[in-house]
C-alpha cells in the first residue's frame, strides 16, 4: 500500500527532522540506517505518533541513561547532568522527541493535510519484540551517532488505511526551514 518512492520518502523526512532538531554544535553526526534492533531490547523507547487521514506513523526513539546521552540531553535543554533524576531525565527525552516530531509532522504537513500528533509515551525496549505484530506497510530502524559513538536509535513504523505516493526531493535546501521571509 504504500510506494517504494513513499517508502524512501518517510524514511528522508524522518532524517532530515532529525538533523534538523540535533544541536548546531553537534553537526559531527551521522544518522543511518541499521538493522541490528538487538542491542534496543535492553532500552527504553519514547514513542511519538503523526497520523492523517491516509496512515499513522510511529516513531520511538530508543535510548539508555548512560552518561554520554545525559550529558546530550543536558546541554540540549541547558540543564545540569549530574544527579540521577530519572523524571528530569525522561521530561528532556520526551521534549526532544516532541521538537523532532514536530519538525517531522510540518515536513509531511506539505504532502498531507490534516496531521495531528500526539504526546510522548515511554515504552519497555522489549516492547519491540511485538513490533511486527503491529502489521505496518514499512518498518525501519534508524541510529544516530554522534562524533563516532551511538547516541540513540530511532525506529519508524507506518500503516497505511489507503495507497500511499509521494516523491521527497532529496536536495535538503528544497526543504522548508520555518524561516520568517521579510519583503
Amino acid at each position: 500500500m504504500i510506494s517504494p518512492h513513499a517508502q524512501e520518502g518517510f524514511d528522508l523526512l524522518l532524517i532530515r527532522s532529525l538533523k534538523a532538531s540535533l544541536p548546531s554544535a553537534l553537526q559531527r553526526s551521522d544518522i543511518g540506517i541499521t538493522s541490528d534492533v538487538t542491542s534496543l531490547i535492553e532500552q527504553e523507547a519514547v514513542v511519538l505518533t503523526v497520523s492523517s487521514y491516509l496512515f499513522r506513523l510511529m516513531v520511538m526513539i530508543h535510548f539508555k541513561q548512560d552518561a554520554q546521552t545525559r550529558s546530550y540531553m543536558a546541554g540540549l535543554h541547558e540543564t545540569s547532568e549530574t544527579g540521577d533524576d530519572k523524571q528530569a531525565f525522561h521530561d528532556a527525552i520526551a521534549e526532544y522527541g516532541n521538537l523532532f516530531c514536530g519538525i517531522l509532522n510540518r515536513e509531511l504537513g506539505s504532502y498531507f493535510p490534516h496531521i495531528g500528533m500526539s504526546t510522548p509515551n515511554f515504552l519497555d525496549g522489549h516492547c519491540l519484540s511485538y513490533i511486527e505484530m503491529l502489521n505496518c506497510s514499512h518498518i525501519q530502524h534508524f541510529a544516530v551517532d554522534v562524533d563516532g559513538s551511538p547516541l540513540f536509535h530511532v525506529s519508524l513504523c507506518v500503516s497505511a488505511y489507503d495507497d500511499i505516493d509521494f516523491e521527497v526531493a532529496e536536495d535538503e535546501a528544497s526543504a522548508s526551514t520555518g524561516e520568517l521571509e521579510l519583503f
